[in-house]
């Protein structure tokens, strides 16, 4: 058996590849494409490989778009491509592609305390399904369950379920988005575009005309200047966060935990920390007392998508996560 499987984690904006040592899941030789300056993903592959000088006969490549068969069409990039082609094209023994959020969620029995930040809530419970989720480019949501031995992924396509507002404030947000764009989802909020499409909406609402700004823009002006539309949009992304986070913990009862994921909350950790996330989490009425003890973790660790991927592959391949 070959030492190394190739891992790959891609996203609407960037291509990560790894490898991935088969008999420890440790992550090594970790690397950064832009998916923009390839026709392909197998292009990609071709020059990570050339570049470490490794006779690699498996791979799982986790990816940012629904996975119903062998034909894959990238949600926010162009790729698309034959799963069964690019084995053959690789010359691959063993080639697995999944959904970037199923990869996240693999993660989970991988990750070690240091690997983790808890916002409320106790221990989880041995045994109880998890959830996780994340903003990027996009909004990924997988849950995951422990039995007989084994973890299983649940995938799906929960970032596209309908936006659910709570608030005067947040109708105003849902009215005004629904008149730009028409059904409103999840995602149109709580992703990088989100969080402009959230600055937008405010100030249109105020019959004002927003400036051009890109998501690290919000986040800046948020947190560096006297900007009280970045600030409000920032504090309402987290909140939205925190409703989101608390109805897929319904939705599951997931007492095993839930764990968000994503390139964005790291970008503004102190504002999240002190914002209205965990209170939202709980405001379900009737039922916070039924959420108040479910640990939300943050995801620190740098790579989660290739130790995730890493993690799916050697389960595929008979080896055991820890129990």
């Amino acid at each position: 058996m070959n030492q190394y499987s190739l891992v790959g984690d891609v996203g609407g904006t960037n291509c990560r590849l790894a490898l991935c040592a088969l008999d420890s899941g440790e992550i090594s030789a970790a690397k950064t494409f832009s998916g923009l300056d390839y026709d392909s993903l197998e292009e990609v592959v071709r020059v990570y490989l050339e570049q470490q000088h490794q006779d690699v006969k498996h791979a799982c490549i986790a990816i940012a778009c629904p996975i119903t068969g062998d034909w894959v069409a990238m949600t926010n990039h162009t790729w698309a491509f034959s799963i069964a082609e690019m084995k053959a094209g690789l010359k691959l023994d063993h080639l697995e592609v999944i959904n970037d959020f199923t990869a996240v969620s693999m993660t989970i029995p991988m990750l070690q305390d240091k690997d983790l930040l808890q916002f409320g809530g106790k221990k989880p419970l041995d045994g109880k399904p998890a959830v996780i989720y994340g903003a990027g480019t996009g909004l990924g949501v997988a849950h995951l369950i422990h039995a007989d031995k084994r973890w299983l992924s649940l995938p799906g396509e929960g970032g596209h379920v309908d936006f659910a507002p709570n608030s005067e404030e947040e109708d105003m947000i849902l009215e005004q988005l629904r008149t730009d764009m028409g059904h409103v989802s999840a995602e149109r909020i709580l992703s990088g575009p989100g969080l402009v499409n959230l600055y937008r909406a405010i100030v249109k609402s105020d019959n004002r005309v927003p400036e051009n700004l890109a998501p690290k823009d919000v986040t800046e002006r948020a947190l560096g200047e006297d900007d009280v539309d970045c600030r409000r949009a920032l504090s309402l992304f987290c909140v939205i966060m925190g409703r989101f986070g608390g109805n897929l913990a319904l939705t599951m009862g997931t007492f095993g935990g839930v764990y968000i994921a994503g390139g964005i909350v790291p970008r503004f950790l102190e504002f999240f920390k002190a914002s209205g996330f965990r209170a939202a989490f709980e405001d379900k009425g009737r039922f916070k007392d039924y959420l108040v003890d479910i640990p939300v973790y943050l995801i620190i660790h740098d790579q989660p998508g290739l130790l995730g991927a890493g993690a799916y592959l050697r389960q595929s391949m008979g080896h055991n996560l820890r129990p």
